[in-house]
């Protein structure tokens, strides 16, 4: 039976972050009064979207607060929030059936209006609310734009973002870039970059530090890491890699969307949110297409969970970018 319920609860809270509302608001607070000062003067004048972390707070909350930091709120009534699906397999995008989203610092309103027009076009699936409870992609970034609004009357578009090609998520972009080209309207996008090691199935090393055409390799019990370049130094290679194709320009959006594709491919880089910043990329270039816009991607921070040093160790990395379009 598919259950509707008008609020989705705050399930990761008291897990993945306090629940205690001022203590959580107190956090926030603190780091993002840290994050900076960055090369452009925040907040980041025109800026349209961001990419930012969503483990749990302990890990990524210092990280995360360098993107949101960024937002230039001023006459904001709606966020988009796309999240990869960590729960449930999902071949298309997915859309909540709530009216609201609860935090510990206040509730979150969806904008139903937009949502409903968004499944008359029959691209969208609905999403139950144990599937929408389970996964943390959206829920992690819902304190901080709470925090980043207060006092403003914004609404949230949450979408759920499956496993989908290049080609889908150019198509959904297409679909969404008329509402993220609005003025009042705006777009976080959830994602962590590399989890590495064998807990993650994902050992992809480089010998050698960059420049270097020494191929990668997989490390196992029985082939170690180089003195040359620790497994740490690897990751943050490879993250940047992907960092590097991502940054707009000197790419253009549709470029960088099948840049980054090849890279994944080639690399299979665990960046949990590739298909959202692939939808993302997909809005841009309909833009860049459309309306002859020259959309900007700028990494402000990136941050590891953990050093890592041997094959029995593993991380998560975490980059915050803030995007104009």
């Amino acid at each position: 039976m598919h259950i509707v319920r008008d609020l989705r609860t705050a399930s990761h809270a008291g897990d993945w972050y306090t629940a205690d509302g001022s203590e959580l608001d107190s956090e926030l607070t603190t780091w993002l009064e840290a994050a900076g000062p960055a090369e452009d003067p925040y907040p980041i004048k025109g800026c349209k979207a961001v990419i930012a972390p969503h483990a749990g707070y302990a890990y990524s909350g210092p990280a995360a607060a360098w993107a949101y930091k960024s937002i230039d709120t001023t006459g904001i009534k709606r966020v988009f929030i796309l999240g990869p699906s960590h729960h449930f397999y999902l071949q298309g995008c997915a859309i909540s059936s709530c009216k609201d989203y609860d935090t510990p610092i206040d509730k979150l309103p969806l904008d139903t209006e937009i949502i409903e027009e968004l499944r008359q076009t029959g691209q969208f699936e609905p999403m139950s609310i144990d599937a929408d409870e389970a996964e943390h992609s959206i829920e992690m970034h819902l304190p901080y734009v709470r925090k980043v609004f207060a006092g403003q009357n914004i609404k949230i578009v949450p979408i759920v973002v499956g496993a989908i090609s290049k080609e889908v998520e150019a198509s959904f972009g297409s679909l969404l870039a008329p509402y993220l080209d609005r003025e009042d309207t705006f777009c976080v996008v959830s994602s962590d970059f590399c989890h590495w090691g064998t807990r993650f199935s994902y050992t992809y090393y480089y010998p050698e530090a960059a420049p270097s055409n020494s191929p990668a390799v997989k490390l196992s019990r029985s082939t170690a890491p180089t003195p040359a370049n620790p497994i740490h130094q690897s990751i943050r290679q490879l993250d940047h890699e992907a960092m590097d194709i991502l940054t707009l320009p000197p790419s253009s959006a549709e470029t960088a969307h099948s840049a980054f594709a090849a890279y994944l491919a080639k690399t299979k880089n665990t960046i949990c949110g590739r298909h959202p910043i692939g939808v993302l990329l997909g809005a841009m270039a309909h833009l860049e297409g459309t309306k002859g816009t020259h959309p900007s991607l700028k990494w402000v921070r990136y941050e590891q969970s953990s050093a890592c040093l041997t094959i029995r160790d593993s991380s998560v990395s975490y980059a915050s970018a803030w995007i104009r379009f």
